[in-house]
């Protein structure tokens, strides 16, 4: 936005340290006068009679003399003062200021594009190393958010690509050999076209997440728990799975529909991603003094910490999870933790030590009396 040219801020702080000193300076001169030099005489007799009966000539000196000998000297202190005022305030201003400088070279410099710049400012804390730190911990997660969109949009680009890919190869054979069954085909189609869907609703999911634009309302998670294990309660049972839930009354505050959607996602992918057979899940829900946790567990293949780590960013998957027929999109746990960041909360993946991962979501505690009184 353009703006009319102003003074800076380094010229009002030296106008503002002058005005100070001055002033000081003034008050100096105003105390001199009243307390010292109101008490020494004048030359006009009559008004010496009524103030001071008696005699009055202090040293040989009246009023008018001292006035003669100190204003000079006063206006000397002054004009000292005032120069003073003006050339150290512009010294002490630029001290001041030097940081600030920094701090805006280093907002340019990421206007144009580059995040990887950092102040680093030193020296002990203050507010301006405090407006520093906090500028560099911004470009920090900028420049992460950036590089994860980019990554994004890559996979993202790659993912839709196969699809399309295959339903031109598809129709490109179906083209070549008119006398091919057309009903395979059309199976072949539906289910790459099915695909394409699921990946697109899923994009829609996690940037709907990461907007934040959703309403909010009282919602106990411990039955979205209990309503997504009885829904996913047959795929469990084709899969040859337990599926044990526990839980208290876990008050929070967000979407319904979102958080279902997180609670589904981790109980599909702890069902798809388990032992071939005799596997179990563990869903639980709990409530700490300022937050609300909801675990889930699930047997499976041991996991090293290194693929774990990866595990919730968008498109990765782990060992033999695109071969499972409940392979999904790879966007599972990006979605998760898209929408707990967007409820304020945290996502924490660890493999177990007897294998398979334990996920644990954990959003703000809302009081238990507004989640209550939306209970039928």
């Amino acid at each position: 936005m353009d703006r009319a040219p102003g003074r800076s801020v380094r010229c009002k702080l030296m106008l503002s340290y002058t005005g100070l000193v001055m002033l000081a300076g003034l008050l100096l001169v105003a105390v001199a006068w009243v307390f010292v030099l109101r008490w020494l005489p004048t030359k006009d007799p009559r008004l010496i009679k009524e103030a001071f009966p008696g005699p009055v000539i202090i040293g040989g000196l009246s009023r008018s003399d001292v006035m003669r000998g100190f204003a000079p000297a006063a206006a000397g202190a002054l004009a000292f003062l005032l120069v003073l005022g003006l050339v150290g305030g512009w010294f002490l201003a630029g001290r001041m200021l030097a940081p600030l400088n920094r701090i805006t070279d280093a907002t340019r410099v990421a206007a144009t594009g580059s995040l990887s710049h950092r102040i680093a400012m030193e020296g002990r804390s203050d507010e301006f190393r405090e407006l520093a730190d906090a500028f560099d911990g911004m470009l920090a997660r900028l420049e992460a958010y950036v590089e994860g969109q980019q990554r994004f949009a890559a996979d993202a680009s790659h993912e839709l690509r196969t699809p399309l890919a295959i339903t031109q190869a598809l129709l490109d054979a179906a083209r070549s050999d008119p006398l091919r069954d057309g009903s395979e085909l059309d199976e072949r189609l539906r289910t790459v076209n099915a695909r394409a869907i699921d990946l697109t609703e899923a994009l829609l999911l996690l940037s709907r997440a990461d907007q934040g634009s959703f309403p909010r309302e009282p919602v106990d998670l411990s039955l979205l728990a209990e309503e997504a294990t009885e829904t996913l309660l047959p795929l469990a049972e084709k899969h040859g799975l337990a599926i044990e839930t526990s839980g208290d009354v876990t008050p929070t505050i967000g979407s319904s529909s979102l958080l279902l959607q997180v609670v589904t996602n981790l109980v599909h992918n702890a069902i798809v991603h388990n032992l071939s057979e005799h596997g179990t899940v563990w869903v639980t829900t709990h409530a700490d003094p300022d937050s609300v946790v909801l675990t889930v567990e699930n047997t499976g293949e041991q996991l090293t910490p290194q693929l774990v780590a990866t595990l919730a960013e968008p498109f990765r998957r782990g060992t033999g999870r695109v071969h499972s027929d409940h392979a999904g999109v790879g966007l599972g746990l990006a979605i998760v933790r898209g929408i707990t960041r967007a409820h304020d909360g945290t996502l924490t993946l660890t493999s177990r030590a007897a294998g398979g991962l334990r996920v644990e979501v954990r959003l703000p505690l809302a009081p238990a009396a507004e989640v209550l009184a939306t209970r039928p």
